[in-house]
């Protein structure tokens, strides 16, 4: 539903641009966080501590059941008695799929918030990319129809995507989920939306995901008149994604009950998050976009960390 509010006038893609360029410029890009990336190579190509096809050592470990002839290291099998295989760091950049909740429940914008859910939503994910193809990562639009790219050519294909593409509108109404593709194992994916669908259809959704070896992670942003429902008195409730309307006496007397049922929603999907290994954190459209953006920064870096196997004797 629609809480009361004026909408905000709609920026435009340049304000929109331009606002995603200057937070991300102020963030640190991904892969200067020394912990979380093995070495930094040509193009942008980052080496990762993940077992995988490239010709920096890695490690020595012994050889198991499956592992082919051709894959033991003779001269060091050499000096044991037991034999052993040769493993390589693999260099490959992160794919990372973005997702923007185009729905219209993102239109909204009450009076105590500068701009709409999906404007804010819209900066978030054009500044994560940035930030992303300057640490040398992969980037794609999740439904967007292009692989993942890397470089310069991959913040344009985000931003036209986001920007400029025509949108059809009467699609797009009820597509508050993201799409259920099909992903590579390990990629990972970072989904931007209010999140308020029925609890049991996002989980439904997610869990595909993480049921394909994805990692996730979910950003909701909402109004703050959608987290404190700070209306008194006659109020008129209006649906955003339908024609349902509420009037209420004392709108003040739904507070508690609401903010109840809102902690419970996102709870519900707070849990599964958690079970999946996935990240959820929760953004305001009257707070700085620079919060949600660090937040999803570290929850990226930790996933990163994650899929790094142990070094050998630490």
């Amino acid at each position: 539903m629609r809480l009361p509010g004026s909408p905000a006038a709609p920026s435009g893609a340049t304000g929109l641009r331009e606002q995603a360029e200057a937070l991300a410029e102020v963030m640190p890009p991904l892969a200067t966080e020394a912990e979380h990336v093995a070495s930094t190579v040509a193009q942008g190509v980052h080496g990762r501590r993940r077992i995988g096809m490239g010709e920096t050592f890695w490690q020595f470990r012994r050889f198991r059941e499956g592992d082919t002839a051709s894959s033991v290291d003779w001269r060091h099998s050499a000096r044991s008695a037991h034999l052993f295989v040769r493993e390589t760091e693999r260099e490959a950049a992160e794919s990372i799929w973005i997702w923007r909740d185009g729905s219209a429940s993102m239109d909204y914008a009450s009076d105590l918030a500068p701009c709409t859910k999906k404007d804010r939503a819209t900066v978030l994910a054009l500044a994560l990319s940035s930030l992303l193809v300057q640490g040398g990562e992969s980037v794609a639009l999740l439904g967007g129809g292009f692989a993942p790219m890397n470089g310069r050519a991959a913040q344009r294909r985000m931003a036209h995507a986001l920007l400029d593409a025509p949108v059809d509108h009467e699609a797009m109404r009820f597509e508050s989920l993201p799409p259920p593709e099909h992903l590579p194992r390990y990629a990972q994916i970072v989904l931007i939306g209010d999140f308020l669908s029925p609890a049991e259809d996002i989980a439904t959704r997610i869990k595909g995901y993480a049921a394909e070896g994805v990692r996730g992670h979910l950003i909701q942003v909402l109004d703050p008149a959608e987290e404190d429902l700070p209306f008194s008195g006659r109020t008129e409730f209006e649906g955003v994604e339908d024609d349902m309307r509420l009037m209420v006496g004392r709108a003040q007397n739904l507070r508690e009950a609401y903010r109840q049922r809102l902690d419970i929603h996102r709870n519900r999907i707070m849990d599964v998050a958690r079970r999946i290994n996935f990240t959820f954190a929760t953004h305001r459209t009257d707070r700085v976009p620079q919060t949600a953006l660090l937040a999803l920064y570290a929850a990226l870096s930790g996933a990163i960390e994650a899929r790094k196997p142990p070094r050998p004797g630490i």
